[in-house]
């Protein structure tokens, strides 16, 4: 179990550093789903995506793991409000083009990510709660492939 941990740590660490520099990249995606209640959204998209970065990078090393899971763990709450805001805005939706039913599947993923995201801050776990990490990991990674 440890080597299949330290695998779905080394994934998500390169998934969470693409996703940090598609900040960058990509910010009229991360413009669009900004709630209107937050402020300077090019300014917390930069950061997000920079703090995105910093975190899949240390969650590479032991050293860092720790704080860097929950670096994770705490910008996926963080950021929620912006994947409320992709579920409730019929213009998102159009500028996008996706459903209203794509954006409502995509809530609920952000739950095995936090959970994810705990099970590599720990450097033991239960087994039931590694059972249940290594299960969740797989269709989790394919949903977000196919985004």
């Amino acid at each position: 179990m440890k080597k299949y941990k330290l695998i779905t740590i080394y994934i998500l660490g390169f998934l969470y550093i693409y996703v940090g520099i598609s900040h960058f990249t990509n910010f009229e995606f991360f413009i669009i789903i900004m709630p209107e209640f937050i402020p300077y959204h090019l300014f917390f998209i930069y950061l997000t995506g920079f703090l995105e970065i910093i975190f899949g990078l240390m969650i590479f090393f032991k050293s860092s793991r720790f704080y860097g899971a929950w670096g994770i763990f705490f910008l996926l709450i963080l950021v929620f409000p912006a994947n409320i805001h992709l579920f409730m805005s019929s213009q998102v939706h159009e500028i996008l083009s996706i459903t209203k039913q794509d954006a409502l599947i995509r809530l609920p993923f952000q739950i095995p990510l936090i959970i994810l995201a705990y099970w590599h801050s720990k450097e033991s776990n239960s087994r039931f709660f590694n059972i249940l990490s290594a299960l969740i990991f797989i269709p989790t990674i394919v949903y977000f492939l196919t985004l």
